[in-house]
Formats: structure tokens, sequence, C-alpha cells
């Protein structure tokens, strides 16, 4: 991944993310080296849908839970259509049980 640029690394990382499975913006951060750039960890899952291969942008949420990215799906409840879909549990745009379908990108990849 040396010579992918920071979107590409980050779309990498969230390819990973397993079915039914949640990640934070952080938590790519952290992975990739780069803790203080959870924000730019948005930016890239705002523009994920510009990839040729479809990035599951709806599995990354804030450190809390939230779908906080969810305005950039094209619809209000299209976030939270995906993760239902998955079998996950929304309740006023906040993941029930979050810390057990949390997935740490640092724990799981071992890379």
């Amino acid at each position: 991944m040396e010579d992918f640029t920071f979107f590409e690394k980050v779309y990498a990382v969230v390819m990973e993310i397993p079915f039914g499975r949640v990640t934070s913006y952080g938590a790519i951060a952290r992975y990739l080296g780069t803790g203080g750039s959870a924000r730019m960890v948005g930016w890239a899952m705002n523009a994920s849908h510009t990839q040729l291969q479809m990035v599951p942008a709806h599995r990354v949420v804030n450190r809390n839970g939230l779908l906080t990215g969810k305005h950039h799906f094209g619809g209000p409840d299209v976030m939270k259509q995906l993760l239902e879909s998955e079998g996950l549990e929304i309740s006023g745009d906040q993941i029930v049980n979050f810390r057990e379908r949390y997935w740490d990108p640092a724990v799981e990849l071992n890379l």
C-alpha cells in the first residue's frame, strides 16, 4: 500500500470490513498511522462513490456509532437501510449494540 494515495488506502481498509460489522473514521485513521485524520477518512467516504468497485462506506460511522455520514447516501435513510439489510439495528441514527458490531482494523487485519 506504500504507493497508494491516502484515499486508496482508506478504501482498501473499508473493503475489508465484514458484512454486518462497522468501524469508525478514527479507527481507520489510526490503523493507517494517521490518528488525527479521521475527518479525512470521512472525506474519502464522501468521495467513495467515484470508485469503480463498490466501497461499503455505509459501514463507517463515528466513534459512538452514529450515522454521521447519512446525508451523503442519496437520501436520509439510505445508510440506515443498508446497515439494517446487514442485520444491524438502528435507533435514532445510532447503531444499537455498537460495541458488539464494532470491527477494529488494527486488531482484525494485523498487517
